[in-house]
Order: C-alpha cells, then structure tokens, then sequence
C-alpha cells in the first residue's frame, strides 16, 4: 500500500479541443515541500483545479489518503485532509481575522451549524485560533479586520485559514503574489513554522523562494510534466535553464 497521502494518476484536462493538462502524475508524502513552476499557460492553476475537485478530469485519477477521490466533491476533499489558499486573496474584509479563523474552525468541526449556541461561548475553539494566528506571527492582529493589514498579512491570513481545517495536503497558490518587497521575509518565516509532517505543493513564480522552500520540483509546459527533480538536478535541467529559469539559474 502506498504511503503517498496525494497520489495524482495520468491526470488528462481538455477543453473541446485544447488539452490543458497532459498525463500529468505526482505523489505527496507526509513532509515533502513541492514547488509547480512553468510559464504562464502551462496548466499550472488547472492542476490545482483538478486536485482540489474545481475541476473533473477528461482521466485520470486523483487519490487522496489511500482514497480515490476523482469524482468527490472539493468540500468533501477539505474535509479528507486536502486545503489551498488562493493566488489573489478571499478574505471578508471587514471581519476581524480573529473570528474568521474561529468560523473556519467551526466549519471544519460542524459546530457552525450550532445556531443555538453563541460563537463566544467556544472557548476552545478562540483558543484554536489564537494559537494558529499566533504560530503564523499574527497574534498581535487579531482583532484587526484585513482591510488594515499590509497585503503580506492579509497573505498570511489565508494559510491561517487553512491550518484552520487541519489539513494534511496544502496547496499553495502563489503566495508571494501581490506581496510588496518589505513584506516578502514576513511570509517566509511564517511558512517556516508550518507542521513538518504537512505535505505542501506550492505553485511560485518566484523562483528564489521555489528554490530555497521545496525540496522537490516539477516543471509544467504545455500541460505537461517537462522535468521533475531536486531543486539541483532542476536548476542543471538545460530545457529549464533555457526556457524557463533563464539568467535566474
């Protein structure tokens, strides 16, 4: 039986006639930090659609902790242990991220529907929260809404969110994205204190930060799987060099 808690089978995309994803493959085990690079256009955001459920497969399969999941709702595969963030930010706001981060909680346990009961009344799950805002360095903000926060912090609100779910596969889409140069190292220490059992794909265009994260890469071109390796073996790959990392290699 195979330890992957993401196994990601021959995965096909088309629409009509334009295939968007081609026999792409992948497997996440607890602890493995991946990047997803590739030049606008590669497939890259459809992948992520097809993992999470956004998306159903032309074939293919997706497996999920020994489960297949291909044809499984995405809310279905929040709750088997498979969360992302989103490239441009999903926040309300002007709710304190305090509360977002509990109803997050609330969700994931079912108390939500709980209408009877006062969020307050929670106590463990605000405890839940503010421990999470504070592992993430946002402890001191937790009565802010996102609207006062620096984009970075906003950034880092959404993985909140996502710790929030207890996920065991996050997927990462483009957190740097939109984030200002002096905000830059406040996201990377805060990825430093994720889980080192949690399993993470992230999806960068900034390659330093792919580089220096992931301890594996895959590279999409046209929708296909153009090289797959350690940052090392990717940055000596001569197509990448060529077509996609450039002066950065």
């Amino acid at each position: 039986m195979s330890d992957s808690l993401l196994d990601i089978r021959h995965l096909n995309k088309a629409f009509g006639g334009l295939k968007v994803t081609r026999d792409v493959s992948l497997k996440l085990s607890s602890g493995n930090r991946v990047g997803l690079i590739g030049p606008n256009g590669a497939g890259k955001t459809t992948l992520i659609n097809l993992v999470t459920g956004a998306l159903q497969p032309s074939s293919g399969e997706v497996w999920l902790l020994g489960e297949n999941v291909t044809t499984v709702s995405a809310p279905r595969r929040v709750k088997r242990g498979l969360t992302r963030t989103f490239q441009i930010t999903q926040l309300a706001p002007n709710l304190p991220i305090g509360r977002q981060v509990e109803l997050a909680i609330h969700e994931r346990d079912g108390s939500v529907n709980k209408l009877w009961r006062s969020v307050d009344s929670f106590q463990k799950v605000r405890d839940e929260a503010e421990s999470i805002l504070h592992t993430l360095r946002l402890g001191a903000l937790i009565e802010r809404s996102p609207i006062e926060l620096a984009y970075g912090e906003q950034r880092l609100v959404e993985i909140a969110l996502a710790m929030a779910l207890r996920p065991r596969v996050l997927l990462l889409d483009e957190p740097m994205a939109g984030v200002p140069s002096g905000e830059r190292q406040v996201v990377l220490d805060a990825l430093e204190t994720l889980p080192p059992e949690l399993a993470i794909l992230m999806i960068e265009h900034d390659m330093d930060l792919v580089f220096g994260f992931a301890d594996r890469i895959l590279v999409l071109a046209e929708g296909a799987v153009l090289a797959e390796g350690t940052p090392q073996e990717i940055r000596s790959h001569s197509a990448v060099r060529t077509a996609y990392l450039g002066g950065e290699a």
